[in-house]
């Protein structure tokens, strides 16, 4: 099944993110993260590319993606990236993903690897029309409501989406946010600018401290003073950092499918606990969106 379908027949989409363990011996702790994942019965699953494992992760990557697909019977999104990359290494991982059946790819361009090879890519638009010629493949993009770190500002950034989404993406994840009111001003602004494709907000539920530090410093994101109090006020207890973290999460779910998001994006990061909690929540807003569409 092509992701993109979904969005024809769903008015909200639910998917989860999961990463490959840094080594090939973690592999039974994904299956087994997986296993829980799968009674959930979210919509498809992404597994992120290049964390390590052997080939650089390209082969566990799709190891991961064809048994979502084949023994969860869970339709996968594979994450290809490419700025440390040649044109033959993502065709080879192009062919794999093929030849197990995995017909979703998410294109992003990558973080920058010092010593790497010299790459035959710069941005993530480079990347998809090889995609699209190598195969029947449906593509997915990234975007970023507060715009990407590395971006002179939200405006420029939104252009160069235009331009992803006009090369062939069939729908689109945000990087993830603290803020629905930036959500929102993002999507009223991608719709002036004729993005049609539909988004996912990716919610990530923040459990404790070290895991914000790292959020801020990679992705640049704001935090909101109602976050901050909430992170500062339980961070000596972890269980109390974590249920705060989730029912954070949560109320900025409620608030997406109440106005409306195509789809929410939970960034598990390999912990089911967390997204069987949110998903408990929410479950029930999401199902009655798509039984009464009209509502």
């Amino acid at each position: 099944m092509k992701i993109s379908d979904l969005f024809g027949s769903k008015k909200c989409v639910l998917s989860f993110e999961v990463f490959p363990p840094k080594k090939e011996s973690g592999v039974n702790t994904i299956y087994d993260t997986l296993e829980n994942l799968k009674n959930l019965k979210p919509d498809f699953i992404s597994v992120t590319y290049g964390a390590g494992g052997y080939a650089n992760g390209v082969n566990l990557t799709s190891e991961i993606a064809a048994r979502i697909k084949r023994v969860y019977n869970i339709e996968p999104l594979a994450h290809l990236t490419c700025i440390n990359s040649g044109k033959s290494d993502v065709l080879n991982v192009l062919s794999e993903l093929s030849s197990q059946g995995i017909s979703n790819v998410l294109a992003l361009r990558g973080d920058r690897v010092e010593g790497a090879a010299a790459s035959d890519f710069t941005y993530a638009s480079e990347l998809i029309p090889v995609i699209k010629n190598a195969g029947d493949f449906d593509i997915a993009g990234a975007c970023y409501p507060e715009g990407h770190i590395e971006s002179s500002g939200l405006d420029e950034d939104i252009i160069h989406l235009k331009n992803k989404v006009d090369s062939g993406l069939s729908h689109l994840i945000t990087q993830l946010f603290f803020d629905n009111s930036l959500f929102y001003s993002f999507m009223e602004k991608i719709q002036k600018a004729g993005i049609r494709a539909p988004v996912q907000a990716g919610i990530m539920p923040v459990i404790n401290k070290k895991q914000i530090e790292r959020i801020v410093s990679l992705c640049g994101v704001s935090l909101p003073v109602k976050f901050t109090k909430i992170m500062n006020r339980y961070e000596g207890n972890p269980e109390a950092l974590r249920d705060a973290g989730i029912a954070y999460a949560v109320e900025q779910c409620v608030d997406l499918i109440t106005s409306g998001t195509r789809g929410l994006h939970i960034y598990t990061m390999n912990n089911p606990y967390v997204a069987q909690k949110i998903t408990e929540s929410i479950g029930s807003l999401i199902r009655c969106v798509n039984e009464n569409p009209e509502q």
